[in-house]
C-alpha cells in the first residue's frame, strides 16, 4: 500500500510523514518547491511516477485573513489545485482523501452542523474550501472529503503557538468568547483517516474531536495544561476588527464518522493527549 502527500511540510502533512514512517509505509511527501497543485502537469508527474493507492491532499492556503486580498491564490490552491489532484486521481484510478473546513458553514446554527446542513461561507478562505470540495465531488465519484476544524499540531500556524507567543510578551491577552468551534489535532485526524480508510469509507464526514468550545475556553485549557502564567480577558470577536468575517459558531457533529470508525475523544481529552 503506498501513499502521495501534497502539503508533506505543514503541521497535518508532516503528521501523515511521521506516522508513515512510524510503520514502515511507502509514500512520498510533496509541497511547493517540489510540486505545485496548480500545475496539473507538475501534479500528473509525480502522480504517475510514484503511483500511490491514495493521495492524501493536506495541500491548502489557510491564512483566513490574508485570503480577504490575496483571494486569486486561495482560489488557486483550494479550488484549481482540488481539481487537478482529483483529476490525476481519476486518470490513474487512485483514491483521493481531501481536506475542508468548518469555515464552509455561516455560523448563524445554535447546534452543531451536520454533513446535510446548507453551506454558506462568509469569508473567501471559506469560499475557497467549500469550491474545492466541489471541484473533487465534480471530478471524482469516488472519494474521502473530511470537513476539519480548529486544527492544531506541530509548527506555528495555529492558534497554542500563538497564544503562547503573545503570553510570552504580555501578562493580559484578550480571547475572543463568543466564537465556537472544535479543537481537533493533527494526531486524531491522522489516525482517524486511516481508520476510514481501512474500512473503505467515501463521501463527505466531519471529522473533529467530540464536543465544543469557545475560543476563549480553548485558550484557558491552553494555559492550564502548559502552566502559562497569563489573565485571559473575555472579548467579543468584532474587538479585533479583522479583516475576514469569521462564523460564530461553525462547530461540527462528528456523529456520521464516528458511528463508522469508534468513537472520538472529547476535545479536552484530546489537547491534554496532544500537549502531555
Amino acid at each position: 500500500m503506498s501513499y502521495v502527500i501534497f502539503g508533506g511540510k505543514g503541521q497535518l502533512g508532516r503528521k501523515f510523514v511521521n506516522k508513515f514512517i512510524s510503520f514502515g509505509a511507502k509514500f512520498s511527501s510533496y509541497d511547493i518547491d517540489n510540486c505545485d497543485i496548480t500545475d496539473i502537469n507538475e501534479v500528473f508527474k509525480v502522480v504517475k511516477k510514484d503511483k500511490p493507492k491514495f493521495i492524501i491532499n493536506c495541500a491548502a492556503y489557510n491564512l483566513v485573513d490574508e485570503a480577504e486580498k490575496d483571494y486569486k491564490l486561495a482560489y488557486q490552491i483550494n479550488q484549481a489545485g482540488a481539481r487537478n489532484i482529483a483529476i490525476a486521481a481519476r486518470e490513474l484510478r487512485t483514491y483521493l482523501v481531501h481536506y475542508s473546513t468548518d469555515y464552509v458553514f455561516d455560523g448563524t446554527q445554535d447546534e452543531p452542523y451536520s454533513e446535510t446542513d446548507d453551506v454558506n461561507p462568509i469569508n473567501h478562505y471559506g469560499m475557497s474550501k467549500l469550491r474545492g470540495e466541489e471541484a473533487v465531488m465534480d471530478v471524482l465519484d469516488d472519494y474521502l472529503i473530511l470537513r476539519l476544524s480548529w486544527v492544531y499540531g506541530k509548527g506555528q500556524q495555529n492558534f497554542i503557538h500563538k497564544l503562547s507567543q503573545w503570553a510570552e510578551n504580555n501578562q493580559e491577552l484578550n480571547i475572543s468568547q463568543n466564537e465556537y468551534s472544535v479543537p481537533t489535532s493533527v494526531n486524531l485526524i491522522v489516525d482517524a483517516t486511516l481508520k476510514a480508510l481501512k474500512k473503505n469509507l467515501a463521501g463527505l464526514y466531519h471529522l473533529t474531536s467530540s464536543g465544543s468550545a469557545s475560543r476563549l475556553e480553548w485558550a484557558r485549557e491552553i494555559v492550564r495544561l502548559k502552566g502559562i502564567d497569563v489573565k485571559l480577558n473575555p472579548v467579543d470577536i468584532d474587538y479585533f476588527n479583522l479583516p475576514a468575517k469569521r462564523p460564530l459558531n461553525s462547530a461540527m457533529f462528528n456523529g456520521r464518522i464516528s458511528s463508522l470508525i469508534g468513537e472520538l475523544p472529547h476535545w479536552k481529552a484530546d489537547l491534554e493527549g496532544f500537549l502531555l
